[in-house]
């Protein structure tokens, strides 16, 4: 599913228009009709309930006035507060208001149906505190937020900043029934960037329309929407496809469903053809991170994983791994980590295996180990995950160090890593995601997962896939290890192409850490809680 900018979905709108000949008039009915449906579908029959309808005067005010029609027309009470003087707006919002205007004028339903229209001669105050004859001023059971649609530049100043802060007061005072429902993006939200530019509405539930914007779906923004639902109002998928030309992507369920059922194993596989992988991670004092690697990697479906360790750190790991596991020691340092004098050694332990592995606990702070990662991955001869240690060994990365199509090169870097990566702040890191991952994936021609809420995937090509899944539980020690096993899993199973089986690994890996956080709560989740709900992941889809 495309991400889209203000710019590219003002020229889809324009495009329907033009190419498929759906008026605006009838994108506007058919949006409303959206927000009404995802309204009922949530939160069951309007009949009776209170609505405030806050809207601006241009077309996201026009879907606000369609939305109040059709909720008065289901037996809602509705109050319409236009934050502009009709004679202000035009075209197919101001008929949409007019409309709205008719039905006040022409008094309640039959049913006791009651609508109520205001503009701004009226309503300078609290919007629930108009002139107009609401008689249900303070709470209303919902407030539908059309003031601001996805152009918004510039902080919401006066009038329309009152308001956004009062609608967030009423929503969040003790005991507040109030659920707040946002048409296309919460107002007050930029909806070409990921971090808020002033006030914005804290919705409850968001409806965007026809594809998701960035302000819908990355944080710290995306919190602001609450639930989203991205509903189609009439351009047809064929013009999204050929005219935009987005490279930012949602991954979709369907992605991995189709990934898996790609990959199922035939009915004569055995241990080999379903991926060898050789895990190069750990050291004294870090075994715990190599054993939650591998058993995440077994668990994806390779069929067979050798963790390869610092020699003091073999006999520790044997007792922590799986017993499907299996280990061998390589040279150490004093301290107790994978030593340079190992390469020759790593090198025939990675020969004929399907791919390779560096970095869960392995311990960077000697030169002598970054060497070794630093010449393993020049000479690697398979598909190569780094994490980690792997990472910093490697920090700043190398200019003269790239990936390829045949012998891919997938990192996975939390914010922290990045910045030592890429000679950055981690506040420039965290500023500005997308755009340092495409950056360094496209340069070096490397797969980066750029990790936290929302994990960012960004590809040499330039393409950029923004990952739905996860939870603030998977914020803990290991979390991380279990994401390089899943992919290492996956990969192995299917290493071409590998930048789906890092989208799949990638989702699992949130979705696996959604379940266990449905059952423990996020406060008590640890990474390997992710790891025995891996195969729970996996079925959810490959079924």
């Amino acid at each position: 599913m495309k991400i889209l900018t203000s710019q590219q979905m003002r020229d889809i709108d324009r495009l329907t228009v033009e190419k498929a000949g759906i008026p605006y008039a009838t994108l506007m009915e058919t949006a409303g009709s959206r927000v009404v449906e995802a309204i009922l579908e949530r939160y069951g029959s309007v009949a009776g309930k209170t609505f405030l309808v806050i809207c601006g005067k241009g077309n996201n005010g026009g879907d606000g006035a369609v939305i109040a029609r059709l909720l008065w027309m289901r037996g809602a009470k509705v109050n319409v507060c236009l934050y502009s003087k009709l004679e202000d707006s035009k075209g197919d919002p101001r008929a949409k208001f007019e409309a709205v205007k008719e039905l006040t004028n022409a008094g309640q339903g039959p049913d006791g149906r009651e609508i109520f229209f205001s503009d701004e001669s009226k309503s300078y105050g609290p919007a629930w505190k108009t002139e107009a004859p609401f008689p249900y001023p303070n709470t209303p059971d919902f407030i539908v937020d059309a003031l601001f649609g996805t152009g918004l530049s510039r902080p919401a100043q006066g009038a329309f900043q009152q308001v956004i802060e009062q609608i967030n007061r009423l929503k969040s005072a003790p005991n507040s029934r109030t659920q707040v429902i946002a048409a296309d993006i919460p107002s007050g939200l930029p909806s070409d960037g990921s971090h808020p530019i002033g006030p914005h509405i804290k919705a409850d539930l968001t409806v965007t329309f026809t594809a998701p914007k960035l302000g819908n779906v990355l944080p710290p923004n995306s919190y602001a929407n609450g639930e989203l639902i991205v509903a189609a109002i009439g351009t047809p998928g064929w013009l999204l496809e050929k005219e935009c030309d987005s490279n930012i992507f949602l991954v979709e369920e369907i992605q991995i469903s189709d990934w898996l059922q790609a990959s199922r194993r035939a009915p004569d596989a055995h241990k080999g053809s379903v991926g060898d992988v050789l895990l190069i991670a750990g050291s004294r004092g870090k075994t715990g991170a190599a054993a939650l690697a591998a058993e995440a990697t077994l668990r994806a479906g390779a069929g067979l994983v050798t963790v390869a360790t610092s020699t003091s750190a073999q006999s520790l790991l044997v007792n922590q791994a799986r017993i499907e596991v299996m280990t061998e020691a390589l040279a150490e340092t004093a301290s107790g980590a994978i030593a340079a004098e190992a390469f020759e050694q790593a090198v025939q332990l990675a020969h004929n295996r399907t791919v390779i592995a560096i970095g869960p606990g392995l311990a960077s702070s000697e030169d002598s180990t970054r060497r070794f990662v630093l010449e393993f991955v020049r000479q690697r001869s398979r598909p190569i995950i780094l994490d980690a240690d792997g990472l910093n060994a490697l920090a700043p990365w190398p200019e003269s160090l790239r990936g390829s199509a045949e012998l891919p090169i997938i990192i996975t870097p939390h914010p922290g890593e990045m910045a030592r990566l890429t000679n950055k702040t981690n506040t420039e890191v965290v500023a500005d995601r997308v755009g340092i991952a495409r950056e360094l994936a496209m340069k070096q021609q490397v797969l980066v997962v750029l990790k936290g809420s929302r994990s960012i995937i960004a590809a040499p090509d330039g393409s950029v896939f923004v990952n739905p899944t996860g939870n603030a539980g998977m914020a803990t020690a290991g979390s991380g290890d279990v994401l390089t096993g899943i992919i290492s899993g996956l990969l192995a199973q299917r290493p071409q192409p590998a930048l789906a089986a890092v989208i799949a690994g990638v989702y699992l890996h949130g979705l696996a850490g959604d379940l266990a956080a449905h059952q423990l709560g996020q406060r008590s989740l640890l990474a390997s809680d992710i790891t025995q709900h891996i195969s729970d992941a996996i079925l959810k889809y490959e079924r």
